[in-house]
């Protein structure tokens, strides 16, 4: 069950709301609400909200900041990474191509099993389309799939060794880093 789903379904319990009374008061299909509590149709905030609030309830969204659990490699290779991307511009990638088109075809040549086919697949395509901006999300990115990218990453080679020593120095502090 889908988290608004679940909401849904919690509260109608607790205020003894049927679907059939919650589709009267909300002007709601009755078989949409139960799709909706058995999770198998997404319920955006605003209709849950809206539904809730027929049975004198409101929903409070909570955003928060929270800083995320990497190993110690991901850590690395974000903060290499993330230096990394604070250069990257059109004129950049133009100059440093020639190193990712050889890193790209050394990674295609040794890449074997899923996701990383498919990754340095992407890379590829991210890098021929001159996607700066994709560029920037995977490079930076927190998500899974941006973590995994950067395992087959074709970025080596690109940092100065200062630059490179630098953010390993940063990597090894293990908290956020600082802004650069």
């Amino acid at each position: 069950m889908k988290v608004q789903g679940s909401l849904l379904h919690q509260v109608m319990l607790e205020t003894g709301t049927t679907q059939s009374e919650l589709s009267r008061m909300s002007g709601a299909h009755q078989p949409s609400i139960s799709q909706f509590v058995s999770g198998k149709v997404d319920l955006s905030d605003e209709q849950l909200d809206r539904l809730l609030s027929c049975m004198g309830y409101r929903l409070e969204v909570v955003r928060r900041v929270a800083v995320p659990e990497l190993t110690r490699s991901e850590r690395r290779s974000w903060v290499l990474h993330r230096r990394l991307s604070s250069h990257l511009t059109r004129g950049s990638l133009a100059e440093w191509l020639p190193t990712i088109e050889r890193n790209l075809r050394r990674l295609r040549a040794g890449a074997t099993g899923q996701p990383h086919v498919r990754n340095v697949a992407r890379w590829t395509s991210l890098v021929e389309e001159g996607d700066v901006l994709g560029l920037h999300r995977v490079m930076t990115g927190l998500d899974r799939e941006s973590i995994e990218m950067r395992e087959v990453s074709p970025m080596g080679g690109l940092l100065s060794q200062d630059e490179r020593a630098a953010a390993l120095s940063e990597a090894s502090h293990g908290a956020a880093p600082a802004r650069t």
